[in-house]
């Protein structure tokens, strides 16, 4: 395991929007592209190098209309060089293809969630079929996949993804700890599933909730990266709701005081393994 001392730089990942939350709950959540793109600007300003994208209709319903995050993605590359993640988990009750159809926009990253997971009172479906084809159509468009982990079981499903030739370690693992139904944000679970990680990976940590701050901090010191944004948290202490520039620029600061360096977002790409970015913000091909 990884300590602080080894200063790798830390890759700050945020996850603005989400499925979950919804417009009524806080005013700080970007529901249109051009939201989008205005907190893209904001959190780079803050020390992100990752957006994750989900997207909402105009009144806060979730899509995952290809039109959507194509305007969603043209937005966030015109305000940031950010690292573009698209989810594929979409919404609870979303199709597979439904789900895959974003895929087509090749953005440099696409979430995989390697299981199906309890989440609160419903049933987050990512069986095997399913699995197999988003890492078909990720390889097809050139996405790289990042591994979505709820349960320690997540692992071994990855496991057997490389088996079959769908996976090549390493790979970008993030651990999503504290959803109701799914392991518990805890820093000894955390280590368990570092110490359980495939050679060579590079791993981020989300904390729900309440959760978010103990895991960064943690993730932080052990020499992970970590995970923040109102999809996670809506909450920058108890009672006082949060912007998303905010909690990010919370863990930049934690990590200074560390001795930890913010990763900025080539930085971030040379790590993951990503093309860099061209002065036209479009990713070119390596050479």
């Amino acid at each position: 395991m990884r300590t602080v001392g080894d200063v790798d730089p830390l890759i700050v990942t945020c996850a603005p929007v989400g499925a979950e939350v919804m417009p009524d709950q806080t005013p700080y959540l970007p529901i249109t592209p051009q939201a989008l793109g205005e907190t893209a600007a904001a959190i780079r300003t803050a020390g992100a190098s990752i957006v994750h994208v989900h997207c909402r209709n105009d009144d806060g319903s979730n899509t995952h209309a290809v039109e959507r995050f194509r305007e969603a993605y043209d937005a966030i590359r015109a305000q940031s060089d950010l690292i573009v993640q698209f989810s594929t988990g979409g919404a609870i009750g979303m199709g597979a293809q439904e789900r895959a159809a974003v895929l087509e926009l090749r953005p440099e990253m696409a979430s995989l969630t390697c299981g199906s997971v309890n989440f609160g009172d419903d049933i987050f479906e990512n069986g095997f079929p399913l699995m197999r084809m988003l890492l078909r159509r990720m390889h097809e468009y050139g996405v790289r996949p990042g591994l979505e982990i709820f349960d320690k079981g997540h692992l071994a499903n990855a496991r057997r993804l490389e088996r079959e030739g769908l996976l090549v370690f390493p790979q970008h693992v993030e651990f999503v700890l504290g959803v109701p139904g799914a392991l518990d944000a805890t820093v000894q679970n955390l280590c368990d599933l570092v110490d359980d990680l495939p050679a060579g990976c590079t791993w981020s940590v989300a904390g729900i909730g309440r959760a978010q701050l103990p895991m960064a901090t943690a993730a932080i010191a052990m020499g992970g990266h970590v995970r923040v944004g109102l999809e996670d948290n809506l909450y920058y202490s108890k009672g006082r709701l949060a912007r998303n520039e905010e909690l990010v620029e919370r863990v930049a600061r934690i990590a200074r005081e560390l001795g930890r360096h913010i990763a900025q977002p080539d930085e971030a790409r040379a790590m993951l393994g990503l093309s860099p970015i061209s002065a036209a913000g479009v990713p070119t091909p390596s050479s």
